[in-house]
C-alpha cells in the first residue's frame, strides 16, 4: 500500500516534510513566532486599521464616541486579529503555498515554549485549550464578582447604571465563549484521536487554526469595555445593537471570530471521528465520550455559521448603512432574535453534551459495572442534536411572534426533555445497585446529574408559555439557565480535568485538595443560585442594579455564596499548581483501572499516539464480565490484518505505516 505522508520520523511539527536530509536550523526561541510576536503584530494590526479606518471614513460617525468611527474600529479589529495570527505562524503555510513555495516545517520538540506557538500536534493544541477555557473562565469570574458586589445594595452603588450593564454583557459574552469550546476544545482535542485510535486529527493545521482564532475572540471581546462597552447582554439585541456605542462593534466581531474558530474545531471533529477510526471500531464501538463530542461538533458545523452571518449583518448595519435589523429602513430587529437563537439554542446542548460524555465515560469505572443501556445514550445525544434545532422560538414567547407558534414550540421544547430524560436514566441505571468508589471525578459526576436534574426540572417550567410569561427576564431564568451550564457542564468538566490529568500530565492531583476544591464549588453553587429561583419568583429582574428593598437579605446571601464559589475555584488553580509543579506525583499508568483504550498507551503519550495502529476487539465498558476480551490489540502485524477488521466499519486505513 503507498501512503501519501511522510513516516512519523519524518514529521515536523506542523505536519510537513522536513527538507532533505532532515536537518532544519533552529532560531533561538524568543526569536520565531509565538504568543508574544502575535501581541505586537496584534497591536501593530489595530492601529493600521483604525488609521484606514479613519482615512476611509474620518467624517462618518454612527453613535460612537468621541472621535471614534465604527470603520476604523471594526476595520482595526479584523487587522488585529490578522497580525495575531501572522505574528503566532498560522497563516505562514497559505502563505507559503500562495508564495509557489513548499512550507518548512520546525522539527517537533517537547520545550514548553511550544504551549505558545503554532503547532499542529493534537494534543499541544489540547492543552493550549485547556489554559485559554480556565483563562476565559477566569475572566469571567471576576466580572461575575463585580455583579455580585453592585447587587450588595438596592441603594449604594459601586458602578454606574452604564457600566454595570457593559459588565453584564461582558460577563455572559466571554461565559458563553468560554463554555462553547470548554470540553470540546481541550479534551476533544487530546482525547479523541487517541480514543479511536488515530494518530492525529484529520485537519492537524485546521485545528491549530481554531485555537488560535479562539484566543483572537477573547481580546477581541476584551476590548469593549474601554471602548464604551455595549448595553445589550450577551444576547446582542436589536434595536440596541444599532443604537450602541462602537463598543458593539467589539461584540460583533468577537462572535464572528470565535464562531470562525467553533465552524473550523467542529468540522475537524466530525471528519476525524467518521474517517479515523482504527480499525474494529465500529458505530457501536466508539466511546461514549466520542458519540458526545460527534453530536456536538455537528451542531458547532451547523449551527455556529447562522450565528457568523447574523453578525456580519450587524457590522454591515452599523459600518455601511445597511438595514438588516433597523425597523425605520425597512428591516426587522426580529431577525437577528431568529438568527441569534437559531445558533443559540443549539448551542446551550453544545454546552450540555459533551458534559453527559464526560460523566459516561466515568461512571463505568467508578461502578465497575459496564454503561447501562450504551445504545440509547448515543441515540439520545442524536435526537437532542436533531431537536436543538426545532425550539429557538420559545425564547421570543415574550418578544410579540405569532400567537398561534407559541403551542407548536411549547411542544417543541417539551419534547426535547425525551431524549435529555434518556441520556440521564442510562446515567441512573449505571448507579443502580452499584458499589461506588468515591474518588473526586466520580464526586464531580454525582454532583452533575444532581444539578442538571434542578436545572432540566425548571426548563419544563419555563418551556410552558404561562410561566414563561411570568418569569421572562427575571432571575429565575438566570437560576435555571446556571444550574443547567454551570451546575451540568462545568462541574462535568472538573471532573474530567481530575480524571484525564494523570493522561494529560503524567501526575496526579492531590486528593485531599481535589475533595475541598469539590465541597466548596458544590455546597457554594447550590447557595448561590437557588435562592435565585426565589428572587425572580418575587419579582427581580435580570441587568438591573437597584431593586426591591425587601429581597437584599436573598441578594446578599447570594453575593457571599458567589464570593465562596469563587474562592473554590482558587483552590483548584492551588491544587494544579501544586501537583503539577511544586510537589508532583508520578501517575501509574491507570490509575482508576479504566478500559478505554486512551489508557493503554504509555504515559505520556508517544507523539504520534500508538508505535502501531490498534486493532479494536470490543466496546471499553466491559466491566465485571467474567472472560471479557481486551479493548484492543496494540500490536497488529500486517495491513491484511487492518483490512480483515476494518471491513467492520473502521476508519481508512492509510495513515502510516503500522
Amino acid at each position: 500500500m503507498t501512503l501519501d505522508v511522510a513516516p512519523p520520523s519524518q514529521m515536523g511539527s506542523t505536519g510537513d516534510t522536513l527538507p532533505p536530509g532532515g536537518v532544519v536550523h533552529r532560531r533561538p526561541w524568543w526569536m520565531g513566532q509565538h504568543m508574544g510576536t502575535g501581541l505586537l503584530l496584534g497591536i501593530g494590526g489595530y492601529a493600521l486599521g483604525h488609521y484606514l479606518g479613519n482615512t476611509i471614513a474620518g467624517g462618518y460617525t454612527h453613535v460612537g464616541t468621541a472621535g471614534e468611527n465604527d470603520v476604523a474600529i471594526v476595520l482595526a479589529l479584523l487587522l488585529g486579529v490578522v497580525g495575531w495570527l501572522a505574528g503566532v505562524g498560522a497563516l505562514n503555510y497559505p502563505l507559503a503555498k500562495l508564495a509557489g513555495r513548499e512550507p518548512v516545517a520546525q522539527p517537533d520538540t517537547q520545550h514548553w515554549t511550544r504551549f505558545f506557538r503554532f503547532s499542529v500536534e493534537h494534543k499541544t493544541v489540547g492543552m493550549q485549550y485547556l489554559i485559554a477555557v480556565l483563562v476565559f473562565l477566569f475572566t469571567g469570574g471576576l466580572l461575575a464578582m463585580s455583579i455580585r458586589t453592585e447587587l450588595l445594595s438596592p441603594t449604594s452603588h459601586i458602578i454606574g447604571p452604564g457600566t454595570y450593564i457593559s459588565i453584564v454583557g461582558e460577563h455572559g459574552t466571554v461565559m458563553m465563549m468560554m463554555a462553547s469550546s470548554l470540553v470540546v476544545g481541550p479534551l476533544g482535542n487530546w482525547l479523541i484521536p487517541i480514543m479511536i485510535g488515530s494518530r492525529r486529527m484529520a485537519f492537524p493545521r485546521v485545528e491549530a487554526f481554531s485555537f488560535w482564532l479562539f484566543s483572537a475572540g477573547y481580546f477581541v471581546i476584551l476590548t469593549a469595555l474601554p471602548l464604551g462597552g455595549f448595553p445589550t447582554g450577551w444576547t446582542g439585541y436589536a434595536p440596541l445593537q444599532t443604537q450602541a456605542t462602537v463598543g458593539m462593534d467589539s461584540y460583533l466581531v468577537g462572535f464572528s471570530v470565535i464562531g470562525l474558530g467553533m465552524i473550523l474545531a467542529g468540522f475537524n471533529l466530525l471528519v476525524t471521528i467518521i474517517n479515523y477510526r482504527a480499525p474494529g471500531m465500529t458505530w457501536s464501538r466508539i466511546p461514549v465520550f466520542a458519540w458526545s463530542i460527534l453530536a456536538t461538533s455537528a451542531l458547532l458545523a451547523l449551527a455556529t455559521p447562522t450565528l457568523a452571518v447574523a453578525c456580519m449583518f450587524g457590522i454591515l448595519d452599523r459600518t455601511v448603512g445597511t438595514a438588516f435589523y433597523v425597523n425605520a429602513h425597512g428591516g426587522s430587529s426580529y431577525l437577528w432574535e431568529n438568527l441569534f437563537w437559531f445558533f443559540g439554542h443549539p448551542e446551550v446542548y453544545i454546552m450540555a453534551l459533551p458534559g453527559f460524555g464526560i460523566v459516561g465515560e466515568m461512571l463505568p469505572v467508578f461502578t465497575r459495572k459496564p454503561l447501562f443501556a450504551y445504545r440509547v445514550a448515543a441515540a439520545g445525544m442524536i435526537g437532542v442534536a436533531l431537536l436543538s434545532f426545532f425550539v429557538w422560538q420559545h425564547h421570543l414567547f415574550q418578544s410579540g411572534i405569532n400567537p398561534d407558534m407559541r403551542p407548536l414550540f411549547m411542544l417543541t421544547t417539551e419534547l426535547i426533555s425525551i431524549p435529555t430524560g434518556f441520556i440521564f436514566l442510562v446515567g441512573l441505571g449505571t448507579l443502580y445497585k452499584a458499589k461506588i468508589r468515591f474518588e473526586v471525578p466520580m464526586l464531580f459526576a454525582l454532583a452533575m446529574y444532581f444539578n442538571f436534574l434542578i436545572g432540566g426540572v425548571t426548563g419544563v417550567f419555563v418551556s410552558d408559555v404561562p410561566v414563561d410569561v411570568t418569569v421572562h427576564g427575571s432571575f429565575f431564568v438566570l437560576a435555571h439557565f446556571h444550574y443547567t451550564i454551570m451546575g451540568g457542564l462545568v462541574f462535568a468538566f472538573f471532573g474530567g480535568v481530575y480524571y484525564w490529568m494523570p493522561k494529560l500530565t503524567g501526575k496526579m492531583m492531590n486528593k485531599t485538595l481535589g475533595k475541598v476544591h469539590f465541597w466548596m464549588m458544590f455546597v457554594f453553587f447550590n447557595l448561590t443560585f437557588f435562592p435565585m429561583f426565589l428572587i425572580g419568583l418575587l419579582g427581580q429582574p435580570r441587568r438591573v442594579f437597584e431593586y426591591a428593598q425587601g429581597l437584599q437579605t436573598l441578594n446578599d446571601f447570594s453575593s457571599v455564596s458567589a464570593f465562596c464559589l469563587g474562592a473554590s475555584f482558587l483552590v483548584f488553580v492551588v491544587n494544579f499548581v501544586w501537583s503539577i509543579f511544586i510537589a508532583p506525583q508520578e501517575a501509574p499508568l491507570n490509575p482508576w483501572g479504566s478500559l478505554g483504550l486512551e489508557w493503554q498507551t504509555a504515559t505520556p503519550v508517544p507523539q504520534h499516539n500508538f508505535e502501531r495502529i490498534p486493532v479494536v476487539l470490543t466496546d471499553p465498558y466491559h466491566y465485571s464480565e467474567p472472560g471479557a476480551s481486551p479493548v484492543a490489540d496494540l500490536a497488529p502485524t500486517s495491513f491484511a490484518e487492518f483490512a480483515a477488521v476494518g471491513a467492520g466499519g473502521g476508519g481508512p486505513i492509510a495513515r502510516g505505516e503500522p
